[in-house]
């Protein structure tokens, strides 16, 4: 099933034909909506003239040029500046331990628990993050090593709607948005 995570068919075409774009997708997932961060990649590449992100380029561009890139109108991220510099050094560690090919950090893991330490290793991917990345990687990538689910948390769960994991159309990104503002106004009640 082709991804729905923009909600913008340009841009979810390159997050299916492109996992580097899927993995800075996730990374800008913060602070700005989701269809948000996960149209920004294309966007990037467009930005940058390809059809496709290299890790290769993006680590060795110049970061001022690149954070140029990221705060021209309608800017990549809310903090142009700052996710700049993140995905710049998220591909430059990319470049280093995977030769550019971020596939290959899935590729040969023995486990869900390796999984989600290779995503937690990566700048800007937290205990968090690697865990709905994995869940993603699960439920609509086909990554699935023993005890993904489980290397995922919650966010591995079969039928729920918790995260980006879960966002396979229109409806389920509404269900996700429920479940968070759900989530949201429980922490801010009081407590008894």
């Amino acid at each position: 099933m082709p991804l729905r995570l923009s909600q913008n068919a340009d841009a979810d075409a390159l997050l299916d034909r492109d996992p580097l774009a899927l993995l800075i997708g996730m990374l800008l997932d913060q602070r700005v909506p989701m269809e948000h961060a996960f149209w920004a990649p294309a966007e990037l590449a467009d930005r940058l003239g390809r059809d496709r992100l290299d890790a290769a380029e993006i680590a060795g561009y110049d970061p001022q040029a690149l954070v140029a890139i990221f705060a021209k109108p309608r800017a990549l991220h809310r903090f142009p500046k700052m996710m700049a510099e993140r995905v710049q050094a998220l591909c430059a560690a990319v470049v280093e331990r995977y030769d550019g090919d971020i596939s290959r950090l899935w590729a040969d893991v023995p486990d869900g628990l390796t999984l989600r330490s290779r995503l937690v290793a990566l700048p800007g991917y937290g205990m968090q993050k690697a865990q709905i990345f994995t869940a993603l990687l699960g439920k609509q990538r086909g990554v699935t090593p023993p005890g993904w689910r489980e290397a995922a948390g919650a966010y591995g769960e079969e039928g729920c709607f918790r995260s980006v994991a879960d966002v396979v159309d229109p409806e389920s990104l509404a269900k996700v948005r429920e479940t968070k503002q759900a989530a949201k106004a429980a922490a801010k009640a009081p407590k008894s």
